[in-house]
């Protein structure tokens, strides 16, 4: 059993929580300005979510393997998180500073895998991070510490292009077609800058707590890392793979045949692809190789914690909405408002200028609500808190759609703010409490798959809906959004929070 964690100071939480800033002006810029680099470098707006799948695509593979290796991770100087952060934190500065010199398309795109796959290595164990280092009762103000650092974070690099314009008169529109305005360069540089040196702050301000004894020396033991019931799971997972290839295999037909967009085949295709792991992991376990890591990676993943499964519901329709907003805010903002879809008009430019500064209020108004959710929480419940949050947000998007003058978007997104700031930290919190520890990283790693499979059905069908149900009109994925995130607080009134219930209980 492992030992009661101390509680820690307000300054020891913020050091540990304070890489997140830079984490969030990666992020930030990325969702701010990847719908404007890819269109300014001659992308079609209906293409726009299929490019977008580089970002959830790097995030199913790359957490869950952070995750699982950070947990079986430990080095006495740099600790079981650490290392991960600080070797994120280079690659994605890097990726940073080359995003806004892409010269053509297909390395813009290649580019978002290689910057979201990096900021994902760093991002990842900064959710385990809290589990690791905190009491149960200090963790939804360690969730909503990296919520406000987010908050901060992202509201002010999305408002950097802005600045460098009207503060610095740096040209915000490029002297050739095809080529980023030098105000989006210099924000990118920035954000490389503040996302090295916040994340190293937190590897050399902090020190994690030692692994329980013995257990470097059990996962070093493979016949103590064997799966048990191994004949069970081999003939369970042969049936999923089987139900994964035959349900993949009909969907790829049906797109083929009714000749869909072709973009609509990566659903059907990842269902093959997990079917295959599946069968991998059967023919592991049948060589008697159950100790390898695939194996618990498979397994572990059909036995995760009821909550968490409950939260996996909540989680799919949040993040389909925010997949949907951060595609589809520009060239709905510029077509529906300032009737511009052309990326050389000063019209289009100031409207996508408008989206960047949008984006920083929501997450400069995430930071505030984040230093009041710990509160309501306690008044309320986890449960009801995220109900809420998530309520103001889906009337914030929908919203959207009765706006003409630009002046109320303002007030539209103080409805997703409220809703960012929760969905960054209450799910966490609630989800922290049903993990075994020594899964913790693992587990937050597997959580991300309920992040980024509704990004990546959203990048597959956004764009089939905007041409055959709403004209090309993307308002209307604006809104199809807003309901999203309605129906997903809902469904977290049904998750069963039983760690808050035994901490008010005492």
């Amino acid at each position: 059993m492992s030992q009661p964690k101390p509680h820690l100071s307000f300054w020891q939480i913020w050091n540990m929580s304070f890489g997140f800033l830079g984490i969030q002006f990666g992020f930030a810029l990325q969702n701010a300005n990847t719908s404007r680099i890819f269109e300014t470098l001659g992308a079609e707006t209906s293409s726009l979510a299929l490019f977008w799948l580089a970002a959830p695509v790097t995030g199913l593979l790359i957490q869950p393997i952070i995750g699982f290796y950070s947990d079986r991770t430990w080095h006495p100087a740099w600790g079981r998180r650490r290392p991960y952060f600080a070797v994120g934190a280079l690659l994605a500065s890097f990726a940073l500073c080359l995003m806004p010199n892409s010269s053509a398309l297909w390395m813009a795109v290649g580019i978002l895998w290689i910057m979201d796959a990096s900021i994902n290595i760093s991002m990842e164990p900064f959710r385990a991070f809290v589990g690791d280092m905190l009491p149960p009762a200090q963790r939804t103000a360690g969730f909503a510490m990296q919520s406000f650092f987010i908050g901060i974070g992202a509201i002010v690099a999305s408002f950097l292009p802005w600045v460098f314009k009207n503060w610095f008169g740096i040209s915000n529109v490029a002297e050739n077609p095809g080529e980023i305005p030098d105000s989006v360069k210099y924000s990118f540089y920035v954000g490389a800058f503040m996302l090295f040196v916040t994340v190293m702050w937190t590897v050399f301000s902090t020190k994690e707590y030692p692994p329980p004894p013995g257990e470097q020396s059990d996962l070093r033991n493979r016949e103590k890392r064997k799966i048990e019931d191994e004949e069970f799971y081999r003939n369970r997972f042969v049936r999923i793979s089987l139900r994964l290839w035959i349900l993949g295999s009909v969907l790829t037909a049906l797109i083929f045949y009714q000749e869909l967009e072709k973009e609509l085949l990566v659903l059907g295709l990842g269902l093959v692809v997990f079917g295959t792991v599946f069968l991998i992991a059967a023919q592991f376990i049948r060589q008697g190789r159950s100790y390898l890591g695939f194996v618990h990676i498979t397994k572990d993943f059909i036995t995760m914690p009821r909550t968490m499964v409950q939260l996996a519901y909540v989680q799919f329709f949040s993040w389909f909405a925010l997949f949907a907003m951060w595609i589809y805010t520009t060239p709905a903002v510029t077509s529906h408002i300032f009737h511009s879809s052309d990326p050389t008009t000063t019209a289009y430019n100031d409207g996508a200028d408008l989206v960047s500064n949008l984006f920083g209020v929501y997450n400069g108004i995430a930071a505030l609500a984040a230093l009041f959710l710990p509160m309501l929480a306690r008044k309320t419940s986890r449960r009801v808190t995220h109900f809420i949050a998530l309520t103001c947000g889906g009337i914030g998007l929908i919203s959207f759609y009765f706006v003409s003058d630009p002046f109320w978007l303002w007030f539209s997104m103080i409805g997703v703010g409220i809703a960012w700031a929760s969905i960054l930290s209450v799910p966490y919190a609630m989800l922290s409490g049903s993990l075994p520890p020594q899964k913790m990283g693992y587990y937050m790693g597997v959580f991300n798959f309920f992040i980024v499979i509704p990004q990546i059905i959203a990048g597959t069908v956004l764009g089939f809906l905007l041409v055959h149900v709403f004209s090309h009109q993307s308002i209307f994925i604006i809104v199809t959004g807003g309901v999203s995130i309605l129906i997903a607080g809902l469904l977290s009134l049904r998750v069963s929070d039983q760690e808050e219930v035994e901490i008010k209980g005492k």
